[in-house]
């Protein structure tokens, strides 16, 4: 687990959850662990963290992989009911397409970041198709977008309605974006290169108001040609939407 905070240093880093049915490796001690022994485990554990605290004080990486296991530990007793939707009745899984062969990973990371976020959790950033150069990278075939595609739509509508049906969607802004967009024409035969000039990045709840289309691009989507933005600007307005000057 790779830990950083970027420019707020090590530890403000993100706590991961990995897609599939164990969200969070090694939550569940060993069935031979009994609570005692569990409990002197972690006593003694706190104090070595405590010692080792004070002697590696400066490096903030140490310091936010500690934290961050102290986290897992309290996860013990708060996130398995979160991660566990045997108990979810149906109509909420049809909502996010779970329980469907194309939707239901995603489906079920959407209804995991809803319920991380009633829990009182403040940043939740899901990945689809990997991050990074992930499947959405279609240097090879623009056609493996289509499949993506089905398996996002779903889940990403369910997300928003369950929030507003719960009360939750004015609080909860969804930011829905990409690194670049694809070009509009081929790279090589059937695959697009990247496009950072034009893309589409959209915004829900928080106070957003909806339906509302800002710029556009032209003729052939390559280029933002009206009212055009840098990627700072969808930043800036992300802060302003959370009560924050940028």
């Amino acid at each position: 687990m790779q830990l950083t905070g970027g420019y707020l240093g090590a530890a403000y880093s993100a706590t991961p959850f990995q897609a599939g049915p164990t969200p969070i490796p090694n939550l569940h001690p060993h069935a031979a662990l009994g609570s005692a022994e569990q409990a002197r485990h972690l006593n003694t554990l706190t104090k070595l963290n405590r010692n080792f605290r004070e002697r590696y004080k400066a490096e903030s990486a140490l310091t936010a992989r500690l934290r961050a296991y102290e986290l897992a530990a309290r996860m013990h007793l708060s996130a398995p009911e979160a991660v566990d939707f045997s108990d979810k009745p149906v109509h909420v899984k049809e909502l996010y397409g779970i329980d469907e062969k194309e939707t239901d990973d995603f489906g079920k990371q959407l209804l995991l970041a809803r319920r991380l976020a009633e829990r009182g959790v403040r940043f939740i950033q899901i990945y689809h198709g990997g991050g990074g150069n992930g499947k959405w990278d279609a240097h090879g075939d623009i056609n493996s977008h289509a499949p993506l595609c089905r398996q996002t739509d779903k889940p990403i509508a369910g997300l928003i309605r369950d929030l507003k049906q719960r009360g939750m969607l004015d609080s909860t802004l969804v930011v829905w974006t990409s690194d670049f967009g694809r070009t509009p024409w081929l790279q090589n035969t059937i695959s697009r290169d990247h496009n950072p000039r034009g893309f589409t990045s959209w915004l829900a709840g928080g106070s957003v108001k909806g339906g509302t289309v800002y710029g556009n691009t032209d003729e052939v989507g390559y280029r933002a040609v009206e009212k055009p933005h840098y990627i700072a600007d969808l930043q800036s307005t992300i802060l302003h939407q959370l009560g924050l000057d940028a």
